[in-house]
């Protein structure tokens, strides 16, 4: 098998598990622990996932959120129940702007039926679905593009933000606690505060699974928000802390 099948066999169990052991990779494909410590480097190197002792996860961490690659491939029900969730807060005519993100990226499929809309957004995956629909007008954000994100950050995006305007931004994140919302890395944060001042209202999306953790940097506060959908009702002491900050909490059903 070559390395970099080998190393997609990999990403695939991430998908499936979350964690992988390295003493069950090496058996399994049949290679050293020395081998497969080397692809876990070049993987973790390529900010696909985050070792630890024994083996590596995609789990995330302070510092670490794994792969668009892998995110577009998890939580999918998840996402369709936020996401049909929030359309519900867009009308025709609006203009809206879509962050990045896999959750975001299934948000651009279900703005398809609000058209007509103008839809700003830096998401690449948003951005190859919504070219060429009719009844939207795709303002995409050019800047520097990160594979890791699927998306476009730095100057160029935060500069053409502030000179456009939104009726509703959707913010994703991937860590929400004590009042607060939170994401790893400073590019992401930039661009996102930047969509978020250029909007009239604010949408927080979160998966339930990140409530109650945090990242290496404040996003925002909660109160920030005009509104935060997720998909299952947090436990009561996380429950409270948002219920604290104000802002309106919508669990949205499976049914969509």
């Amino acid at each position: 098998m070559k390395r970099e099948e080998r190393q997609q066999g990999i990403i695939n169990l991430l998908v499936e598990s979350r964690t992988v052991d390295l003493d069950d990779l090496a058996e399994r494909f049949a290679v050293s622990k020395m081998t497969v410590h080397r692809d876990l480097d070049e993987l973790e190197q390529a900010g696909v996932l985050r070792k630890v002792r024994g083996g590596a996860t995609i789990d995330a961490g302070t510092q670490f959120e794994s792969d668009f690659r892998i995110r577009e491939r998890q939580d999918h029900g998840a996402k369709q129940a936020i996401t049909q969730a929030a359309a519900e807060l867009v009308e025709p005519g609006m203009t809206v702007m879509v962050n990045d993100g896999s959750m975001a990226a299934v948000l651009g499929e279900a703005l398809i039926g609000k058209r007509p809309l103008t839809v700003i957004t830096n998401n690449a995956a948003v951005i190859e679905r919504l070219k060429g629909e009719n009844g939207i007008t795709l303002i995409a954000l050019g800047g520097v593009y990160s594979a890791k994100f699927n998306a476009f950050f730095g100057v160029v995006t935060e500069e053409t933000l502030a000179r456009l305007r939104a009726d509703i931004a959707f913010i994703s994140t991937p860590g929400v606690a004590a009042g607060h919302a939170y994401h790893m890395d400073d590019n992401v944060v930039r661009t996102k505060r930047a969509m978020m001042a250029s909007s009239t209202r604010n949408c927080l999306l979160v998966n339930h699974e990140r409530i109650g953790q945090t990242a290496l940097h404040v996003l925002a506060g909660l109160n920030e928000f005009d509104a935060v959908i997720t998909d299952q009702q947090p436990d009561p002491t996380a429950l409270a802390e948002i219920e604290e900050t104000g802002v309106t909490l919508t669990i949205a059903s499976s049914g969509g």
